[in-house]
Formats: C-alpha cells, sequence, structure tokens
C-alpha cells in the first residue's frame, strides 16, 4: 500500500515545480515552496472511514504527508490535540459556540512539535545530517527534541529574550544553542550566513517546504473532530504564519477530496499584538504583503516576528476565506489570559490569550455573530511561560490561621 501520495513541490508565485526526493529550500524566485499531492489518485481511493482504526496522532493522515517511507517517521505521539467547549468563557463573552483546541498538549509543549515531526522525518528522508534555525523559543525547542530522537545534528539561535524553558530545552536535547542580542530577524541572518559557511540544511520558518505540512494537520484534525464540518470561525495566533497557512491548505485539499463541504470555508483571523502587527497592518490597507514592523515587541513572544516570509501567503488566505486580522495589546491580552484560566481552568499562552482577545473583539462590534461556531487556537502550554503573570502571595507564620 502507498504510504503517501505526495507528487512535487511547487512555487505559489512562478509556478515552478521542484522534486520531493531533493533538498530544497526556496523557489528559485524568492518564494516559499509548498507540498503537492496525487489528489486525482487519492481521491478514488481515500475515505474517512480509513482513519476510524488509525492511531490517534498527525501520521493518521500519511497520504496527505510528504514522508513516503514509514520507516523514516520520527514520532513522540504528536497531534490529534482535543477541542474543548467554553461554556462559562463563552457565555461571557456572548459567544454561546465557543471552543479551543489546545496544543499546549502536544509532547513539547507547544503547536510547534507538529511541524518539527513532519520537518524532520522529510529532513532523515532525504539524507540530512545536520539543521540549523532561528526560533522565539517554542519552535527550537520543538526541532532540538525530534532531531535528538532521528540523530541529527542541530544548531538553533534565539534571542536572548527567549521564554528561558525553551533554551533548557534545546540544551537538553543536544542542540548547539545560542543566543541572540537581538530580534529572531537578527537570529535568522547569523543562521542564514552559518548555512552558506557550513552546508547546513537551513529549516528556517518556510524555508524548508516541510513544516507547513506538519501544521496543516491541526487543520485536517479540526475537520474531522467536527465531523468533517467546518466552524464559522478560526483564530489563530499569527507570527510567521504557518500554522493559518497550514490550516487554509489543509481545508483546501479536503474539499478537493470530496470530505467537506466545497462551498463553506472557515472565515480564517490572524491574531497579532500591537507591538507586532504587520499582518493586520498590511491587511487594513489592502496589500498583498507587510512591511517590516519597526521596534517589535510583546509578551506574547511566538508572535513577536517582524517580517514573515509567507506574508502573502497569510493574506491570500484570509482574503479567500473572507477573514480578517486583529491585534490586540498586551495589556489586553494578559487580562485575557487570567479570564480563561479562571473560568475555564485551562492556562493558555500568551497567543493563545490574544486569540481569544480577539474573538471577544470580534463579537463585540459584530464581526463574530452570536450563532457562529468559534474556534480559537491555543498555540502552547502556558506554564512555558512562567514570568508572564506575577504573583504575590500572602506569607504565613506557622502558628496563623487561614482568615476570611
Amino acid at each position: 500500500m502507498t504510504y503517501s501520495y505526495v507528487s512535487h513541490l511547487n512555487c505559489p508565485k512562478c509556478n515552478k515545480t521542484y522534486n520531493v526526493d531533493e533538498k530544497h529550500q526556496l523557489c528559485e524566485c524568492g518564494s516559499p515552496l509548498l507540498v503537492s499531492y496525487k489528489m486525482g489518485e487519492l481521491k478514488e481511493i481515500f475515505r474517512p472511514d480509513d482513519l476510524i482504526q488509525r492511531k490517534p496522532n498527525l501520521w493518521r493522515y500519511h497520504e496527505l504527508l510528504p514522508v513516503k517511507n514509514e520507516e523514516n517517521v520520527i514520532t513522540l505521539g504528536e497531534g490529534m490535540t482535543p477541542i474543548l467547549s467554553l461554556k462559562r468563557a463563552g457565555a461571557y463573552m456572548n459567544i454561546p459556540n465557543l471552543y479551543m483546541k489546545d496544543e499546549g498538549l502536544t509532547p513539547s509543549g507547544s503547536f510547534k512539535s507538529r511541524g518539527a515531526a513532519v520537518g524532520v522525518s522529510k529532513a532523515k528522508e532525504l539524507g540530512v545530517t545536520e539543521l540549523a534555525m532561528p526560533t522565539n523559543g517554542n519552535a527550537g525547542a520543538a526541532w532540538s527534541l525530534y532531531c535528538a530522537r532521528a540523530g541529527i545534528k542541530s544548531t538553533i539561535v534565539m534571542p536572548i529574550d527567549a521564554p528561558e524553558i525553551t533554551r533548557k530545552e534545546c540544551q537538553a536535547a543536544g542542540s548547539d544553542l545560542l543566543l541572540v542580542n537581538g530580534l529572531i530577524g537578527d537570529a535568522g541572518k547569523i543562521v542564514a550566513q552559518a548555512v552558506k559557511d557550513y552546508d547546513l540544511y537551513d529549516a528556517s520558518t518556510l524555508k524548508e517546504p516541510y513544516r507547513i505540512e506538519g501544521k496543516k494537520t491541526m487543520g485536517l484534525e479540526i475537520a474531522e473532530q467536527f465531523d468533517w464540518k467546518v466552524p464559522d470561525v478560526i483564530l489563530y495566533p499569527t507570527g510567521g504564519g504557518v500554522g493559518l497557512i497550514g490550516i487554509y491548505k489543509a481545508l483546501c485539499e479536503l474539499q478537493q477530496l470530496g470530505w467537506i463541504d466545497e462551498e463553506k470555508m472557515p472565515r480564517l483571523v490572524a491574531v497579532q499584538a500591537e507591538g507586532c502587527a504587520p499582518i493586520v497592518k498590511a491587511w487594513k490597507e489592502g496589500k498583498d504583503h507587510a512591511e517590516p514592523w519597526e521596534n517589535a515587541s510583546t509578551v506574547a513572544f511566538g508572535i513577536n516576528v517582524a517580517k514573515a516570509l509567507g506574508d502573502f501567503l497569510i493574506l491570500d488566505a484570509i482574503k479567500q476565506t473572507d477573514g480578517c486580522a486583529v491585534s490586540v495589546s498586551d495589556e489586553t491580552l494578559l487580562e485575557e489570559l487570567k479570564f480563561i484560566a479562571s473560568t475555564e481552568g485551562v492556562y493558555v499562552s500568551p497567543e493563545g490569550a490574544a486569540a481569544f482577545a480577539a474573538a471577544r473583539e470580534l463579537r463585540e462590534n459584530g464581526w463574530i455573530k452570536e450563532d457562529d461556531q468559534v474556534l480559537v487556537l491555543n498555540t502552547g502550554a502556558g506554564i512555558k511561560y512562567p514570568d508572564t503573570i506575577d504573583v504575590e502571595v500572602p506569607m504565613l507564620q506557622k502558628e496563623d490561621k487561614i482568615i476570611r
């Protein structure tokens, strides 16, 4: 039986194609490459019922993933994260049908495990022995762990302000970890030079084609978990935007297979922080690309990306789904983080909190309707950000009593 129906790589800008059995980074024109599949063949033999007996991880969709040989699959059990109905929070927000997909329960504590699982597996299949990447924290942690499992060396460069826990994950996994006194763009320049100097495989966001294939499994799962229907609105915290691009790609592929309604696509919302909102600015100005954001800064470190390589793909996904882009302040998202934890018992990441704050705003201004089914992506576990909330606790002496 054929494990993967992968066909080729294609450029969304110039339409040039590339062989999936060879190492490729960007297209000659500078655009990210996307993975194409033999959809005509797959439509004839692949059915939703084929998934019923499969393991509850992202590799259940192996026909729509780029790894040809199952022996090359590197997995830590990632995928099939739960979708929770948030009735109490939804009642407060006047969004009765509010749901959350919790990516904080993946092996590395963030959705980055998905891209790492597929990206590292394909790198192994292509014969990669050493790779390098810049990161805001979570991606580097995930790729370090999966590289360790695959026996691939990794060099990770992250901003000095990246969450400390992600540094420790990289170091525990044996990565060559380096910190830069700057932002992820500065880390990216250092990695680009190292790639040239030492002939490393560049695993930077969208500079290899396979991370997005791991991220798209969020979209495949959402459709399956909603019984092959889709919600009306999906809100996604957007930095590099690979997850949003991937979800859109997944749903388009499911439409091609006939598994979901060809006439129904969720309205996709890119959520950013006010201190770093290049996609929001470009969307409001009606542009098809985003300008670099000056002096980017936010406590939601995972979306602190001043310039996304796939900006045109993000903006196109928003446009094609009649979606929008929203930014929220750090103060607002931190308040939302506490609200979600105290009403639903879910300790979300600051990025996830930003998406909840955006849902609240969009409901208040009427963009989200009362009867809309709304799904928020929480992209990581709140416990990975120990400095997000300041805790002041009264100190008792041994002889003291609790007084109410």
